[in-house]
C-alpha cells in the first residue's frame, strides 16, 4: 500500500473519455476513490449525456485548473431540426412545433446560416444550466417552475463545419473557446432557420491540447485502479502547457522558487507567464517576468504546483 507521502508526491493530468450516463463529477469521483487522492478535479464540465475528452487534474496539479479550463475545445454534435426543447436537448420537453414536424432546408441553407454563428457571439446559457442566479444553480430554479433570466456572454467559435447532412438530423464540427454551450448553439441555429432544433448527440473530441488520441475509457482506467498500473496513464502535468515557453529551472533556483523566491531570468527574456520546468521536466511554477530594484530580469513564480 502508497505511504501518504507517496501519495501526496503524485501529481498529473488522467485524460479520460467520459461514457455517456455520467457526470462530470462521477468520473472525478471514480479517480479519487481509485488513486486514493483527494486533490483532483475536472477542467469542464460535460453533461451526462455527452461522452469524450474529460481532463482531471490529480495532486498538486489541481492548481493548473484556472489555466486549463480555459483553454479552447472541440465537438461532434449530432442535432436534430425540426422540433425544440426546454432544455435544449433531447431530455427536455418539446415546445413550439411538433417534435418530427417537416424540414424545408437544404444543407446549403443550413451552412450559411450555421456560418453566421462563426467569429465572437454573445451566447445566452440554457436555462436548464448549472450557471448560477443570485446564488441559485439555474437548473434549480428552471426545475422548480421559475422564469430564469440568464445574461448572454461573449464566447468564440473559431470553426465550424458540416461532417453529415442527414435531415432532420445533422452532424457538426465545433471548435470553440471554454464556455461555450453547444446546447444553445443548436437552440439558436433552429430559430434562424426557423424550423426549430436541438441537440441529441455531444462527443468532445479535443480539449486544449489533448484529444481522444490521449484519452483513455473509464473502464479501462477502473481497471489499472484494481491492477495498481494506472500510473501509465498519468500525464506530467507540464504537458497540459506544453503550447507554453518553458524555462528551465536549475536544482537551485526550483528550491527557490518551491519557497515563492524569485530567480534570475536571462537579458533577453520576453513578458510573460512561461512554465518554470525542473530539468527532469516537472512542471514546479508558472512564473512572470519582473525587474529586480537595479533593474534586472527575473522571473517571479505567480503559481507553484510542486512543493
Amino acid at each position: 500500500m502508497e505511504s501518504q507521502d507517496v501519495r501526496n508526491a503524485i501529481s498529473g493530468i488522467l485524460v479520460v473519455d467520459k461514457p455517456v450516463g455520467m457526470t462530470s463529477h462521477d468520473v472525478v469521483e471514480v479517480i479519487r476513490k481509485g488513486t486514493n487522492i483527494r486533490r483532483a478535479g475536472h477542467t469542464g464540465t460535460l453533461d451526462p449525456r455527452a461522452t469524450g475528452v474529460l481532463v482531471v487534474l490529480v495532486g498538486p496539479a489541481v492548481r493548473l485548473s484556472e489555466f486549463v479550463s480555459a483553454a479552447d475545445k472541440r465537438y461532434q454534435a449530432i442535432i436534430k431540426l425540426g422540433g425544440a426543447t426546454d432544455t435544449y436537448d433531447a431530455d427536455g420537453r418539446q415546445t413550439g412545433q411538433p417534435a418530427f414536424a417537416p424540414v424545408n432546408v437544404t444543407e446549403s441553407q443550413f451552412d450559411e446560416v450555421l456560418q453566421r454563428f462563426v467569429g465572437e457571439i454573445e451566447q445566452t446559457p440554457p436555462p436548464f444550466s448549472a450557471v448560477k442566479v443570485h446564488g441559485r444553480k439555474a437548473y434549480e430554479m428552471a426545475r422548480a417552475g421559475e422564469e430564469v433570466e440568464l445574461a448572454p456572454r461573449k464566447i468564440n467559435v473559431y470553426h465550424l463545419e458540416v461532417l453529415e447532412w442527414a435531415p432532420p438530423e445533422v452532424v457538426i464540427d465545433v471548435h470553440c473557446s471554454s464556455g461555450t454551450y453547444v446546447r444553445s448553439l443548436a437552440n439558436d441555429l433552429g430559430k434562424q432557420l426557423g424550423c426549430g432544433a436541438y441537440l441529441v448527440g455531444l462527443r468532445r473530441t479535443k480539449s486544449g491540447r489533448f484529444t481522444l488520441r490521449e484519452a483513455t475509457p473509464l473502464r479501462k482506467l477502473q481497471e489499472a485502479f484494481v491492477t495498481g498500473n494506472w500510473y501509465q496513464y498519468l500525464i506530467p502535468a507540464a504537458e497540459a502547457l506544453a503550447e507554453w515557453t518553458a524555462v528551465e529551472l536549475t536544482p537551485d533556483q526550483v528550491e527557490e522558487v518551491k519557497h515563492g523566491h524569485r530567480v534570475p531570468a536571462a537579458p533577453d527574456a520576453k513578458p510573460g507567464l512561461v512554465r518554470g520546468v525542473s530539468m527532469a521536466g516537472e512542471l514546479i511554477a508558472i512564473m512572470d517576468l519582473t525587474a529586480s530594484e537595479d533593474g534586472t530580469p527575473e522571473w517571479q513564480p505567480k503559481k507553484v504546483f510542486y512543493s
